[in-house]
C-alpha cells in the first residue's frame, strides 16, 4: 500500500507484479493505493493450476480482496488487462462497486478490437522518432507472420523512448509472467455480450482514460468502451501513450482525481 486517504484497489495489467504502477505518478497523495498482485505475479503465490490465470477465474480474489479491506463498496483502477478484471469483476458483483478507473484499458472483456490498420495510423505520427524505421519493420513482420519480435515494439508504449522509460520497460520485464498472459487471455475467459449487457446497467462513476498516442487501445475504441456504461467519464491524455502516469503525472493525477499540481 502506498499513500493516504479513500482507499483504491490497483489491478496491474499484462500479469505484472503490480510494482511497476508505483505510487502513479503522485496519485498516491491523494488516494490510498492497494496494489493487487495476481495469481502468479508479484508477491502473490501460483495459481494452483494454470487454468486459475483465465480472467474470469481471478474475480473471486477481488472479491476476497474487497471482504479482507472490509469495503462495503470498493473503487478500482484497472490498467491496460487489468481493465479486463476489473470490468468482469464489476459485471459479476455491479453493487460492489463505488468507481471504477480504466486507465489505457484493455477491451477484451466487452468485445472491442482495435485493428491493424488503425494501430498504423498511430504509429505514423511518430514517423519522425529516431526508433521509427526498426518499430515500423518489426510491427510489419508481425502482421505477415514473417516474424514476432514484440520487444521492438516497445517504444510505442511510451511517449518518450528515453532513459527513464527504457528502464521502466526492463523493469517490467523483470515481473512480466508471460505464461500467465497467455492464459489470463483465453477465449474462455471471456463473454462480451452478457459483460456489456451487466456493464449497461452499473449505476456507478467510471473514468475511461485514453492516451492519444496509445495504439494498444486507440482512442476510438477507448472512447467505445466508455459508450458501454451508463456512466461514464472519457478523457483523452493528448500527450501520452500506454503508462499516461509516467508519460504526463500531472495531467494523469488530474485526469483521475479533479486535483493535482497547479490546482
Amino acid at each position: 500500500m502506498a499513500g493516504e486517504g479513500e482507499p483504491l484497489v490497483c489491478v496491474p495489467g499484462g500479469m505484472l507484479g503490480s510494482s511497476y504502477l508505483g505510487e502513479l505518478g503522485g496519485l498516491s497523495a491523494y488516494r490510498r493505493l492497494v496494489m493487487l498482485d495476481l495469481r502468479g505475479t508479484g508477491e502473490s503465490g501460483g495459481p494452483g493450476e494454470p487454468a486459475n490465470w483465465r480472467c474470469d477465474r481471478l474475480v473471486p480474489d477481488v472479491e476476497a480482496l474487497r471482504e479482507h479491506l472490509g469495503l462495503e463498496k470498493v473503487s478500482l483502477l484497472g490498467h491496460s488487462a487489468g481493465a479486463s478484471l476489473v470490468t468482469r469483476y464489476a459485471a459479476a458483483y455491479p453493487e460492489r462497486i463505488e468507481t471504477l478507473i480504466l486507465a489505457t484499458p484493455g477491451t477484451r472483456s466487452v468485445g472491442i478490437e482495435v485493428s491493424a490498420e488503425r494501430r498504423r495510423q498511430v504509429l505514423e505520427r511518430r514517423r519522425d522518432e529516431p526508433w521509427y524505421p526498426q518499430v515500423k519493420a518489426a510491427f510489419e513482420a508481425i502482421q505477415t507472420g514473417e516474424g514476432a519480435d514484440w520487444s521492438a515494439l516497445n517504444p510505442m508504449s511510451y511517449a518518450r523512448w528515453d532513459a527513464e522509460s527504457q528502464a521502466q520497460q526492463a523493469f517490467e520485464d523483470t515481473l512480466a509472467n508471460y505464461e500467465a498472459l497467455g492464459i489470463f487471455n483465453a477465449p474462455e475467459a471471456f463473454d462480451p455480450p452478457a459483460t456489456r449487457a451487466a456493464l449497461a446497467k452499473l449505476e456507478a462513476r467510471v473514468l475511461v482514460l485514453a492516451g492519444a498516442l496509445d495504439w494498444g487501445t486507440d482512442v476510438i475504441a477507448a472512447e467505445e468502451f466508455a459508450a458501454v456504461f451508463p456512466n461514464a467519464r472519457f478523457t483523452v491524455l493528448p500527450g501520452a501513450s500506454h503508462h499516461p502516469w509516467t508519460d504526463d503525472p500531472e495531467g494523469f493525477v488530474k485526469a483521475v482525481t479533479g486535483v493535482g499540481p497547479g490546482n
